[in-house]
């Protein structure tokens, strides 16, 4: 991209007098930045009209109660006016729309900005100002330090505060008493890096209006980089960023504009293709995709997250003045409920899964298999961070929160010493004793650091050579079997040359009898059948008032209902076997409406007794037109609208429900169950939006012969659940593996098709 002239760079907020007679005096101000005309200060009620340099209409709309209206989606160029309705109407001069092309600033741009530890702003391109909080692990004069960002529509920039409950560890750790509002970032203060925390525009006290991820928000987090990378307290003039969740899938959104002074990412515990995490399987997902677009939509609004006022109360004009077009945020909820299918005009861009591969520099990705926010769905990227030079995988089974744990944290804090501070991975002693204390506040438990892997190297070249010649991906498995039940350690580990990992696929046929055998069920007109359960929509497997971040949440994980479900369990295994990947549920299915609403669940019968969770898919029958990149263990969907068809009656329609992703031990004497039923009551707090019918619905699932419905596993061959030393691991307590509750075993009879 070219550096703009000066003249037009720097255009920032015009005061534009109205061409108007003497009773209409009122002015108003208008920023022209990229793809926007931003009006503030305007006469609250009144209604303003954008007309091209042609003269023709674009939009009319009313300026909102603080006086703002921003006017979307400009060709950029010259000629806009905004005119009043005012008789006659009064107008602005001409008004030019600036283009993201030309809009890159020149390197002095960010070099003449100054950032100092505690709260500031960070000036964008088009003149917005976005909320900073930052801490440095000693005086500016002592560094450069290895510097961090995570940038979020949360509170990463609110002034820092004591964190609760390790007051006493303050004169060790003086960030404890000064802490940012970032988990990571705190982290990261400990450990020794610089810290900066930025506020997305529309949040905070950062100015702009909050658009999911729109143009804007990528070019601001570009400028942020460079502007904080520029600082003379940053070492290498370089920064990585952190976090997890928002600030961890924001880091994917950044990194794609390939800013020259990002040196790494650390994005945790997030999505994969947002529609799925919307949507799985094309149902809405009311409980927590629908519920947190409108916490961050509502969190959006002016003064919206709380501390803002306090902010402008110690004499923050910017902060005020920012609030301004607050008002003006994008309401992300209703286009989610008004786009049920995928849209590649609006999907793509907001897909990390499309533009990823533009990614160039190192990144460390960690989720979990059971994330009760974001999902599973994040293996949709494992395999397409192709421009990146190095990728590195964790995975296990877990939630949200299980990124911090310590097998976690011990491999983040290597990686970002390698790549973000440059030296040998070591961890400070005083971090090293400190951590029990500071793991007891995420989990409930006193949890310790691993050893350093790196304690022998001689030199940074030779730990980074040691690192980069590890396999890329990382399986903890079972996590919650260790000493501790429930605590975030995992009982073995296993590493992979790619994802997928190549397997042994496992298919099981469901038999007549309730069985699931590799031999195809006999000849005949055979099925089973269940009914739609209105009510399973809304149904979680956690008791009221658990907490899945527990050790041992408190569980209500609902039995299979005869006639509300079918299912079909294998024989005792006779050995060990773990599987690693998706797995795929293929169908036969009629119904007696024109659409089904199905999830297919695996998990593990065990000889105690317990039948304990391993995954879920879930699929909506009217949506199983299959992509072009649908494997035999992944059946990936179009979910495009004129790929919608109804199911046919008296047919037998193939319909392939994909399990997401997950790794799991069964052990010897276990037997595999696969159950068919209506979505819910598999997740701690997604919620599905069901399809109604005028009366009762009846779902045909066919075993036969000519239509043999079946599971495709994913098998990894010659792998068992052993210890270091290469012993057998018992079976782990049930409940204690994170993320998958256990309920007693109750044998199903299914229903025989009429």
């Amino acid at each position: 991209m070219s550096h703009r002239p000066p003249l037009l760079f720097f255009l920032g907020v015009v005061t534009l007098l109205l061409a108007c007679d003497s009773s209409s005096p009122a002015p108003f101000s208008v920023r022209e930045i990229i793809g926007q005309l931003q009006v503030t200060h305007a006469l609250p009620g009144s209604t303003l009209t954008v007309f091209d340099g042609g003269g023709t209409m674009l939009q009319s709309a009313k300026v909102d109660s603080l006086g703002s209206l921003i006017f979307r989606h400009l060709v950029p160029g010259p000629g806009y006016v905004i005119r009043t309705d005012d008789v006659p109407p009064a107008s602005t001069d001409p008004l030019t729309v600036m283009s993201a092309a030309g809009s890159l600033p020149p390197p002095s741009f960010y070099q003449d900005q100054q950032l100092a530890a505690g709260f500031g702003y960070i000036r964008t391109r088009d003149g917005s100002q976005l909320s900073v909080f930052i801490t440095l692990p000693g005086p500016p004069d002592q560094g450069p330090y290895p510097t961090v960002v995570n940038y979020s529509g949360y509170n990463p920039s609110q002034p820092g505060m004591p964190m609760k409950g390790v007051e006493g560890l303050c004169p060790i750790f003086p960030t404890l008493c000064d802490a940012p509002n970032d988990p990571s970032a705190l982290i990261a203060s400990l450990l020794g890096y610089a810290t900066v925390g930025v506020n997305v525009r529309g949040t905070g006290c950062s100015g702009g209006a909050y658009d999911f991820f729109d143009t804007l928000q990528l070019l601001d987090g570009y400028d942020m980089i460079e502007t904080v990378a520029a600082q003379s307290w940053v070492l290498d003039h370089k920064v990585g960023m952190t976090g997890i969740s928002y600030p961890g899938f924001s880091q994917l959104f950044v990194a794609q504009t390939q800013p020259p002074s990002l040196a790494a990412i650390t994005p945790m515990s997030v999505i994969g293709n947002p529609f799925y995490t919307l949507e799985p399987g094309g149902l809405l997902n009311t409980g927590f995709a629908v519920a947190w677009a409108q916490e961050v939509q509502n969190k959006a609004g002016p003064y919206a997250q709380g501390w803002e006022m306090a902010q402008v109360g110690t004499g923050d004009t910017v902060c005020r003045e920012n609030q301004l077009l607050h008002m003006q945020k994008v309401d992300i909820v209703a286009e989610v409920k008004a786009n049920p299918y995928y849209r590649a005009d609006l999907g793509d861009p907001i897909n990390p899964v499309t533009f990823v591969g533009k990614i160039q520099v190192p990144v460390f990705l960690a989720s979990a298999w059971q994330d009760e926010q974001t999902g599973p769905y994040f293996t949709g990227l494992l395999d397409r961070f192709s421009g990146s030079r190095l990728a590195r995988f964790t995975v296990y089974n877990g939630v949200h929160v299980d990124a911090f744990a310590s097998e976690v944290m011990i491999e983040w804090k290597n990686f970002l010493d390698l790549y973000v501070a440059h030296r040998v991975p070591s961890l400070d002693p005083k971090v090293r004793t400190a951590a029990p204390l500071l793991f007891q506040q995420v989990f409930g438990t006193s949890l310790s650091f691993p050893p350093d892997r790196f304690a022998s190297a001689k030199s940074y070249e030779e730990a980074r050579a040691a690192y980069e010649a590890e396999l890329p991906l990382r399986v903890r498995f079972e996590s919650g079997g260790g000493p501790t039940a429930g605590a975030p350690e995992q009982t073995f580990e296993h590493s992979f040359a790619k994802w997928p990992p190549d397997t042994a696929p496992l298919r099981l046929y469901f038999q007549p009898d309730g069985t699931l055998l590799q031999e195809l069920p006999p000849a005949g007109e055979l099925a089973s059948s269940f009914k739609l359960d209105p009510a399973a929509g809304d149904r979680l497997y956690l008791a009221q008032g658990g907490n899945v971040w527990d050790l041992l949440p408190k569980y209500d994980y609902p039995k299979l209902q005869d006639g509300a479900a079918v299912a079909f369990i294998s024989a005792a295994l006779t050995d060990d076997i773990v599987m690693l990947g998706n797995a795929s549920v293929d169908l036969f299915l009629q119904s007696s409406v024109d659409d089904a609403d199905l999830q297919a669940t695996i998990t593990e019968v065990r000889p105690d007794g317990q039948e304990m969770y391993v995954q879920s898919g879930w699929l909506r029958a009217s949506e199983r037109k299959l992509a072009a990149e649908a494997t035999n263990l992944w059946p990936e969907h179009t979910y495009l609208g004129p790929d919608a068809a109804v199911l046919p009656s008296g047919t037998w329609s193939p319909v392939r429900v994909g399990i997401a992703a997950f790794g799991h031990a069964f052990r010897a004497g276990s037997r595999i169950r696969v159950a068919v039923d209506t979505p819910g009551g598999t997740r701690a707090i997604w919620r599905f939006l069901l399809k109604t019918f005028p009366g009762p619905a009846t779902h045909r699932i066919a075993h036969s012969m000519a239509f043999p419905s079946s599971v495709l596993l994913p098998v990894i061959k010659d792998l068992r659940p052993r210890d270091k030393k290469g012993n057998a691991l018992p079976l782990p307590a049930c409940p204690s593996l994170r993320g998958q509750p256990c309920r007693p075993y109750e044998a199903l009879h299914n229903t025989p098709a009429n």
